[in-house]
């Protein structure tokens, strides 16, 4: 049964998104109309959804998502646009990176103040451990109106799976919402853990041994323990995520 003739495949797709909205709200991680998260369409279009240009997070909802093709062609016109900046950084991404569903971008002091640190994330802590092996960066080049960027800016993203765009902030991709969010948290928290730390000086910062760094390298993909459960954890994480949301932000799925 579609909702508003959008087909159900669609909607959920649309009350995922817009969950992940409200979620970035929850956690300041929003910049008032600034930044965003888009999520890629299945078909042959190439179509994907990301934020009306002038709604904050805390308001977004499945129905307000804006449709738009790789070329920047808003598909079905309605109220709002979107930020043409958000569309060359995520129709890189999504024309470049089957796996990437979803990709949230960010500009969080944490993370800017990290993206523009000459040593970017370092080794400081398990979190951040587990995301530098699938890191990458990417250099500022002005704000991102350039098409040919693009290029250069998935160039740079090779194949992995969280980003500093230097000078700029943060930006995560997965093939679902759960593991999405998961990659952000990730990066964003070890992003202001990094802050703390070197709040106290750059003097007497314990990095984490190299060989422990090899060894949390080797775990990340480990086979899960049957005391874990067999439940597959991003799974278990955008459950977690979606009653969050429906306690202290309802309405995004209307």
């Amino acid at each position: 049964m579609a909702v508003n003739g959008i087909s159900d495949s669609e909607w959920a797709l649309r009350v995922d998104l817009a969950a992940l909205y409200r979620l970035a709200a929850l956690h300041g991680w929003d910049d008032l109309v600034a930044t965003h998260i888009s999520a890629r369409l299945p078909g042959p279009q190439h179509h994907f959804l990301i934020n009306p240009f002038g709604l904050l997070f805390e308001e977004v909802t499945a129905s307000s998502l804006v449709k738009v093709d790789l070329d920047g062609t808003i598909v079905e016109p309605g109220e709002y646009g979107i930020n043409y900046a958000g569309f060359v950084i995520h129709s890189a991404i999504h024309a470049a990176r089957p796996d990437a569903h979803f990709i949230i971008h960010f500009h969080t002091a944490d993370g800017m103040a990290v993206s523009a640190h000459a040593e970017g994330l370092l080794p400081l802590n398990q979190r951040a451990l587990t995301v530098i092996p699938s890191l990458r960066y990417h250099d500022y080049e002005g704000i991102a109106l350039d098409l040919d960027e693009r290029e250069r800016l998935v160039a740079d993203l090779g194949d992995g799976h969280f980003m500093l765009l230097r000078n700029h902030g943060t930006l995560a991709l997965g093939h679902s919402p759960g593991r999405a969010w998961r990659r952000i948290y990730q990066l964003e928290t070890a992003c202001t853990a990094q802050v703390r730390t070197l709040s106290i000086g750059r003097d007497n910062v314990l990095l984490a041994p190299q060989a422990a760094q090899d060894t949390v390298r080797r775990q990340i993909d480990r086979n899960r323990q049957p005391v874990e459960g067999k439940r597959d954890l991003d799974d278990l994480i955008w459950e977690a995520a979606l009653r969050r949301v429906a306690r202290h932000a309802p309405g995004f799925d209307s």
